[in-house]
């Protein structure tokens, strides 16, 4: 098996292909692949070299940040160990995966100790990394991919971002892959990044990529959500939760100003950290058994804490298909559902 130097060297010898597939968003300038950072923003501060002596090296005159391609490997895929961004070099040269020994040997050249196993740092932290390492919503991919669905201001939600290049492990197979991804920001009730949520997308713009399951969440979800139109440290009298993240835009495409939680699972959902100041809270109802019983155990909770929970069924499978459908009919569905003084206030006159 190739060392982490030898992996580095092969990469280098191609380090124009390394780069138009890892920082795709930049160009050829001379001998030069010019983007605007890691996360694959366009611009001109980071620079690699193509060829020659240095051909594989890189920087970035705005952070002072270098490295060679395994190190840019690292960084364009939100990786931490040592073991996922050698699988991602190796399987982005088509070479064979290692066996321990082999492993072991490389976290020992790499600086890890040799009779310490390597140090997983934290999900949060890693979440925190990833989310760091996106790009802002707006003309993305992930941009397209929710106006296709009817939601066409999500980029005003800084809890979304996008990731051209995020790192994607199959579960069975073990192998590793990398896809377009849409990235949620999963907070704490303090706004404290505590996850994420990824969906992974067909490069193609044909909607989520095809892979066994496109949607997973890192990180710590309990008690906390994805947060939109959610203001910190000031009080909540009035929300609206739910599962689904698609679901939830839907509802805040249509009532941009209600302050809205998508928990992202039945669980999750039951156990979301209710706002000490909140009256009124609006559970988006998914149709499964999973999702009833989310509503039920939240409805529990809020009765349990005087809060009022009122649940908002969509006439399709979910709020999204109501949105796709007719976004007029929607609105006047919410409004029929809402408390008066609520749809005076959140729904459009």
């Amino acid at each position: 098996m190739l060392s982490a130097s030898e992996l580095a060297v092969r990469l280098a010898r191609d380090a124009e292909t390394v780069c138009r597939h890892y920082l795709s968003a930049g160009r050829r300038a001379g001998n030069y692949w010019i983007v605007g950072d890691t996360a694959n923003s366009k611009g001109k501060s980071l620079y690699v070299h193509l060829s020659g002596p240095r051909a594989g090296r890189w920087a970035d005159a705005a952070t002072a940040e270098y490295g060679d391609l395994l190190d840019l490997v690292r960084e364009t895929c939100g990786l931490v160990d040592f073991r996922d961004v050698a699988d991602e070099a190796r399987r982005f040269l088509s070479l064979p995966q290692p066996g321990p020994a082999h492993l072991k040997r490389e976290m020992a050249r790499r600086g890890a100790a040799r009779t310490d196993p390597p140090v997983e740092r934290p999900a949060d932290e890693r979440a925190q990394r990833l989310f760091r390492m996106s790009q802002p919503l707006a003309g993305t991919l992930a941009d397209s991919y929710l106006r296709q669905r009817g939601i066409l201001r999500a980029s005003l939600h800084p809890a979304l971002r996008y990731h051209p290049s995020c790192y994607y492990r199959d579960l069975v197979t073990g192998r590793t892959t990398s896809f377009p991804a849409l990235i949620a920001a999963v907070t704490d009730p303090g706004g404290t990044i505590t996850g994420v949520h990824r969906t992974w997308l067909d490069p193609d713009g044909g909607g989520k990529a095809q892979v066994e399951d496109p949607r997973r969440a890192l990180g710590g979800l309990l008690g906390n959500a994805v947060r939109f139109a959610f203001p910190v440290h000031r009080p909540v009298s009035v929300m609206a939760a739910g599962e689904g993240l698609e679901s939830i835009l839907s509802l805040s495409h249509v009532m941009p100003g209600m302050p809205m939680v998508s928990a992202l699972t039945a669980n999750h959902l039951a156990a979301f950290e209710l706002p000490s100041d909140c009256v009124r809270l609006y559970i988006a109802a998914d149709a499964d058994a999973a999702g009833r019983n989310g509503i039920e155990r939240l409805s529990r909770r809020a009765q349990a804490r005087g809060i009022l929970p009122l649940v908002l069924a969509p006439e399709l499978g979910d709020f999204n298909d109501d949105l796709r459908l007719d976004p007029s009919r929607l609105i006047a569905s919410l409004r029929a559902q809402l408390a008066p003084e609520d749809a005076t206030v959140f729904l459009p006159s």
